[in-house]
C-alpha cells in the first residue's frame, strides 16, 4: 500500500525492483573502478601479469566509466521516488545514487600523488649555493654541454621530475623501493609526454603519461598498458655520484632545489638502510642472493650481468666482459661513486687490460688539462686514466673511453627485469 492507501500495482513493484537492481549494479561497477586497482596495485603484494593488466585497464577507463554510472543512476533513483511513497522505499535509492556519485568523484583522484606529491615549481641552483651534503648521492646527467643533478633524497620522494636538459625533454625517475634511478627521454613518436606517478608493479614504480594515459615501467622504460603499449623509451646516460664528485667535475652545473612545501617529507640520510629491511614480493631464494642486496647492473650486446656493489667497492676496479663486450668498472675517489666504461681504447688495435693505480689519492697532482687524479692504468701504453674515463697522461692523453650505462638497484628488481642475468664472482 502507498501512504495515500493507493495499492501497489504489479507493474509498479516490478519497475521498482528492476530500478533497484540497476542502481546496485551501477554502484558496484563504480566501486570496482576504485577497488580493483587499489587491491591489485599495492606495494607489498605481488602483481601477476594478468591481474596487473586488468587493474591498469580499469585505471585507464575508470575516470570515464564511473561518471557514466553516476549519470545513469539518477533516472533510476527518480523512478523509484515516483513509485515508492514511503521513505523506507526511497532512502536506499538515494543512498545508492549518492555512493555512485561519490565513487565517480574519488576515481578522479591519483592516490599515489597524495602519498608522494609531484614537483611544484621546479627550481635549480648552482653547486656553490646548494645545501646538499658532500656524500649525498645524486642522479647526474649532461646533455648538450648542460650538466644537471638531482639529489636522490629529493627525487626519491617525488619519484618523477619532468625536465628539459640541453634542449632535450627528459623524465628523471627514482624508485626507492627497488633503489633504481633512471633517466628517460620524454619524446615519443614526435610527441612530448609528461609523466606522473601511476602506481607500483612488484615494488617498482609505474609511470603514467598525461597525453595518452599509457602506463610505463620505471625500470625498463616499456609501456605496459594503453595506446602506447609495447613502446620503449630511450635511455639517457646518467651517473649516480656523490655531490662532492659531481661538483668537482661540473662546477658550473646546476642542481635541483628542494620543494619547500614537501622538504620535511624527503627521505632521511639512512633511507636505503631502512628500505633494505623491507620485505619483498619477489622470491630470490633459489639464486642464493639476498633480495635487497645492492647490485650494479650492466647490459651489453643483449647480455646482462650484475655486480655486487660492495664487492666492486672493495676491489676498486673490476675488469670483465659482458656478452663479449670488454668493460671496466671504476670506483671514484670518494669510495661511493662507480662508473662503467668499454675497455676498447680509440686508436689502439688491441683491447688492453686496466689496473688500479697503487694507492690512488684524490689530492694527487694531475695534469692541468684535466684537473683530475689518475685512478687506473692501461696495460698497452701505460697511460693513466681518471674517474671520467679519460687518459690524463701517457700516449693516450686526451682520449676518453666510451661510457656504458650502469644501473644501481636491489637484486630482486634486476633479476626480475633480467631473468637470464649472470652474476659477477658468484
Amino acid at each position: 500500500m502507498y501512504a495515500d492507501n493507493t495499492p501497489y500495482s504489479q507493474p509498479g513493484r516490478r519497475s521498482q525492483f528492476l530500478s533497484y537492481a540497476a542502481l546496485v549494479f551501477l554502484c558496484l561497477i563504480a566501486c570496482a573502478t576504485i577497488a580493483v586497482p587499489l587491491y591489485v596495485i599495492r606495494p607489498f603484494r605481488a602483481q601477476g601479469a594478468t591481474a596487473l593488466a586488468v587493474a591498469l585497464s580499469v585505471r585507464r577507463w575508470g575516470p570515464w566509466l564511473a561518471p557514466l554510472c553516476a549519470a545513469a543512476s539518477i533516472p533510476f533513483m527518480l523512478r523509484i521516488w515516483r513509485i515508492a511513497r514511503r521513505w523506507t522505499g526511497r532512502a536506499p535509492s538515494a543512498i545508492l545514487c549518492a555512493l555512485t556519485i561519490l565513487f565517480a568523484v574519488l576515481v578522479q583522484i591519483n592516490i599515489y600523488e597524495i602519498m608522494f606529491h609531484p614537483v611544484e615549481g621546479l627550481r635549480f641552483v648552482t653547486a656553490s649555493r646548494s645545501k646538499v651534503l658532500d656524500d649525498d648521492m645524486l642522479l647526474a646527467i649532461s646533455i648538450g654541454g648542460q650538466s644537471r643533478a638531482y639529489p636522490i633524497r629529493t627525487i626519491g620522494y617525488h619519484h618523477i621530475v619532468n625536465d628539459w636538459v640541453g634542449g632535450v625533454p627528459v623524465a628523471v625517475t627514482y624508485c626507492t623501493l627497488c633503489h633504481t634511478g633512471l633517466v628517460w627521454r620524454r619524446d615519443v613518436n614526435g610527441r612530448i609526454l609528461t609523466f606522473r606517478l601511476g602506481g607500483i608493479n612488484n615494488q617498482n614504480a609505474l609511470l603514467r603519461d598525461e597525453e595518452t594515459g599509457s602506463f610505463w615501467q620505471q625500470s625498463t622504460g616499456v609501456a605496459l598498458s594503453g595506446p602506447l603499449a609495447g613502446t620503449q623509451l630511450q635511455l639517457v646516460p646518467a651517473d649516480e655520484l656523490t655531490f662532492a664528485a659531481w661538483r668537482k667535475e661540473s662546477p658550473q652545473g646546476t642542481i635541483m632545489a628542494p620543494v619547500a612545501r614537501y622538504e620535511s617529507e624527503y627521505e632521511t640520510r639512512d633511507w636505503d638502510q631502512r628500505i633494505g629491511r623491507y620485505p619483498t614480493v619477489i622470491d630470490t631464494g633459489k639464486t642464493g642472493i639476498a633480495a635487497r642486496e645492492l647490485m650494479l647492473g650492466v647490459v651489453a650486446r643483449r647480455a646482462s650481468r650484475a655486480y655486487p656493489l660492495q664487492r666492486v667497492i672493495e676491489q676498486h676496479l673490476v675488469s670483465d666482459s659482458v656478452g663479449g663486450q670488454p668493460i671496466v668498472l671504476v670506483v671514484g675517489p670518494d669510495g661511493k661513486s662507480v662508473r662503467c666504461f668499454s675497455r676498447a681504447v680509440p686508436r689502439l688495435a688491441v683491447v688492453p687490460a686496466f689496473y688500479r693505480k697503487p694507492n690512488p689519492a684524490p689530492q694527487e697532482a694531475a695534469p692541468a688539462a684535466s684537473g683530475s687524479a689518475a685512478l687506473f692504468v692501461e696495460s698497452a701504453t701505460g697511460s693513466e686514466w681518471d674517474f671520467r674515463g679519460c687518459a690524463v697522461s701517457g700516449p693516450s692523453a686526451g682520449v676518453c673511453l666510451t661510457p656504458i650505462p650502469l644501473t644501481r638497484c636491489f637484486w630482486f628488481n634486476w633479476h626480475l627485469d633480467h631473468p637470464r642475468t649472470t652474476v659477477y664472482a658468484r
